[in-house]
């Protein structure tokens, strides 16, 4: 039995997660979570799956639950994200919470000396060396949950690092993918959140349709596996298919392939090393497909790809500015107040803007992170 402790229980990754809890009742069991402000679903999962902790955003609500559940330890804030984080019983924290919120928690836990499942790309992009040296130092494994790490990882298995040519990272290409610029200039958020492929949350929907999603997975990518950023490629594949490739240096290529269902990489990570039959996944008909299409990234179509490219590259405290930048100008065109082309535009300006610093310790990334989120939202006044 593996006691798991879930960051982020009502987002997308959060419930496919239960999902899977659910059917495997003999190998998973839900001993902590946390929550945002979905309290209706809160409840529910509390009800069906009894875990002994539960964080929430707000103190009212905390103190609401409480005396519904006395039997199960509350809390709320930064602090009981922590406190779940390292809950004693949890042997694996699975870290699904949106944001660079869950960098502190993170650290937390390879501190604890928990197993980590990363869904959340903020933790690698905003200090990836200060992450990944704590890993290494706690001698704690970080197993990948994002489909592409996910494929990644597998592709690897068995293999030497220093074989590898080439990682390729497929991306759909998002709501807008065949619009032009000029088409871009008059896109709704409603069209932005219809992506083509996958069911996910709205903040990295919005993030495939700009291709900043893609772009901070290649810098996910370069710390997860150790590969330079000039071997690490993105590759447009509209069916979501293949997703993603490794190439040995003797030309070999190996691809993981699968329906687009986050179940299957989630189940992975819970699971690792072994492989668990997925209960109502789909099998994957090739012939029914039929064919499978790929085309080259154009980053002057998609901006945000090369800015990740870029600040990933300068390193420093660049990656934060990025996160930071896009995270405030993403919630600004979610909540109505800037163009969907702006977002790209006020990223540019917050990177222009910064002067990068080399070696930046925890302090100053939190203080990198904030003077940015205070400069973007100057700005989209």
């Amino acid at each position: 039995m593996k006691f798991i402790s879930l960051l982020g229980a009502t987002g997308s990754i959060g419930t496919q997660t239960l999902d899977i809890i659910r059917k495997n009742p003999d190998h998973y069991g839900l001993v902590a979570m946390t929550a945002g402000k979905n309290i209706e679903l809160t409840r529910k999962i509390i009800a069906e799956f009894a875990p002994q902790f539960v964080s929430v955003q707000e103190k009212a609500d905390c103190e609401q639950l409480q005396s519904e559940f006395p039997r199960t330890t509350l809390a709320y804030g930064v602090d009981g994200l922590i406190e779940a984080a390292v809950h004693h019983k949890a042997d694996f924290v699975l870290n699904a919470v949106m944001g660079s919120v869950g960098l502190e928690p993170t650290l937390m836990a390879i501190e604890a000396g928990k197993t980590i499942g990363l869904a959340n790309k903020e933790t690698l992009v905003t200090a990836g060396h200060i992450v990944m040296e704590a890993a290494k130092r706690k001698q704690v494994s970080i197993l990948p949950v994002d489909s592409e790490h996910s494929a990644i990882f597998q592709c690897l298995n068995g293999e030497r690092t220093g074989t590898v040519s080439r990682l390729i990272l497929t991306a759909s290409g998002g709501s807008f993918r065949d619009l032009t610029r000029k088409e871009l200039e008059q896109v709704t958020l409603q069209q932005a959140l219809a992506h083509p492929n996958w069911s996910m949350g709205s903040k990295i929907t919005i993030d495939s349709a700009t291709m900043m999603n893609k772009g901070l997975e290649v810098i996910e990518a370069f710390w997860l596996f150790g590969i330079p950023y000039d071997q690490i490629e993105v590759v447009l594949h509209r069916e979501s298919i293949i997703h993603s490739m490794v190439e040995y240096h003797d030309s070999s290529v190996i691809a993981q392939l699968g329906s687009p269902d986050m179940r299957v990489p989630i189940q992975y990570a819970l699971s690792f090393p072994e492989r668990l039959p997925l209960q109502a996944g789909e099998s994957l008909d090739l012939v029914k497909i039929g064919k499978l299409h790929f085309e080259e990234m154009d980053t002057e179509r998609f901006p945000c790809l090369r800015f990740a490219y870029e600040a990933g590259k300068i390193g420093g405290s660049m990656p934060t500015v990025l996160n930071a930048a896009n995270e405030v100008a993403v919630n600004q065109f979610l909540n109505g107040k800037i163009s969907f082309l702006m977002i790209e535009n006020l990223i540019e300006k917050a990177l222009t803007h910064h002067q990068n610093i080399k070696y930046p310790d925890l302090r100053t990334i939190r203080e990198v992170d904030s003077e940015t989120r205070n400069y973007v939202h100057s700005l989209s006044l």
